[in-house]
């Protein structure tokens, strides 16, 4: 009994961390081919920045339906379709001119969006005195993926005979290994009651509750945030006198900031009762690298530096999100509503974020006139975080 259950942890588990490889990597992979489908289509700018947005409006779209799709049919079964539209969406993008480019991305939006809402009740569910270190695992590779798939898509593009399209191809076989890894989860036994309600109290309706929304404020705020950096950061670096390849890496110095805060920040939270001073301290670090970027200049290990500490805030405030997601809450069926409607808002915050950052920028005729929206949006992760991070749960 002891080791088939340790098989079937050990297969979730697999499962679980094979989906988050793919929550990120389909996007994060198809940024850096813009202008190489350019060259193949005649788009614009605006609409080959749009095949990035589409992705973030069909999280908020989808996302608030989630957990009653979850509750209809199962959580590992709904999974499983997130999982086969997305290799769907995968394999069809490279090939059948822009309608299939765009009608394959808003499959990947769709599926993506299943995955962001219900693995973290997932966990909650199945590892309820391990929501630390599986958030932790979860969030880690799920970052790890977006930063290697973004650093990858370009080399294999210009070394694989079919370009940007064998690029995309071979990211879409993670996809393919994910769904088959997850076959096991859908055996009868595996598919227990979805929730487990802890009392016979009515289910929390997390659109009316106040906790909820400064939880949602919260996710909101260092979505758009991280949406932004990921869309004008190389830009402001060049501004300022960087060379383009440096301006590039950028983004990864980021990324490196984000990876080890994600996966030990969750395991700190969860070891706390109360989680207000590590709110604190993630407006600190998004505050100190904000104003970082107000003094950047060509000194690209000074730059890089502030590049880091802005990733460890922002890869804070994510990981608390995420972690309230199931601290806040008394069951894994209320954590998916709250998973449902925070990723919801806070992905159409995200989405419209860097085309307010570009206006603000037209508006000012410099940058750091745009860069005031990452102070007004670290102030409301400040008041939201103080308000959601007090040791209570929704009721």
């Amino acid at each position: 009994m002891t080791d088939s259950r340790t098989t079937r942890n050990g297969l979730l588990i697999c499962g679980i961390l094979l989906i988050a490889a793919n929550l990120r990597m389909p996007i994060t992979s198809l940024s850096p081919l813009l202008p190489f489908i350019k060259l193949d289509f005649p788009i614009s700018s605006a609409l080959a920045g749009f095949l990035t947005t589409l992705p973030l409006l069909a999280f908020a779209l989808v996302s608030p339906f989630v957990s009653g799709l979850s509750r209809r049919f199962g959580m590992r079964r709904i999974l499983f379709l997130a999982l086969l539209i997305l290799t769907i969406g995968s394999f069809i993008r490279p090939f059948g001119g822009l309608v299939l480019l765009l009608v394959g991305t808003l499959l990947i939006g769709f599926a993506i969006a299943a995955g962001n809402v219900l693995v973290p009740s997932l966990i909650k569910q199945e590892f309820p005195f391990k929501l630390g270190l599986m958030t932790g695992l979860y969030s880690i590779v799920m970052n790890l993926s977006a930063a290697i798939s973004s650093g990858l898509s370009v080399p294999l593009a210009e070394k694989l005979p079919l370009g940007w399209q064998g690029s995309l191809l071979t990211f879409a076989c993670f996809t393919l290994i994910a769904l088959l890894a997850w076959l096991p989860q859908l055996r009868k036994k595996q598919e227990l009651p979805l929730y487990q309600k802890s009392s016979d109290k009515p289910q929390v309706n997390v659109w009316r509750s106040p906790l909820a929304w400064m939880i949602t404020v919260l996710m909101g705020m260092q979505s758009l945030i991280f949406y932004v950096a990921v869309a004008w950061l190389p830009e402001i670096m060049q501004s300022h006198g960087l060379l383009p390849a440096e301006s590039g890496l950028m983004l990864t110095i980021l990324q490196i900031g984000i990876m080890p805060t994600t996966f030990i920040a969750p395991i700190i939270a969860a070891r706390m009762k109360d989680q207000r001073i590590l709110v604190v301290i993630a407006a600190i670090f998004l505050t100190l690298g904000t104003t970082g970027l107000l003094l950047v200049n060509e000194q690209f290990w000074l730059d890089a530096g502030i590049v880091l500490i802005l990733g460890i805030g922002s890869g804070l405030s994510f990981s608390l999100a995420m972690m309230f997601f199931n601290l806040r809450t008394r069951s894994a069926e209320t954590a998916a509503d709250l998973s449902g409607m925070a990723q919801s808002i806070g992905y159409l915050v995200a989405a419209i974020g860097p085309t307010l950052f570009g206006t603000l920028h037209d508006l000012s005729g410099h940058w750091n006139g745009a860069i005031v929206l990452f102070y007004v949006a670290i102030l409301l992760i400040l008041f939201s975080g103080l308000i959601a991070g007090r040791n209570r749960v929704m009721d």
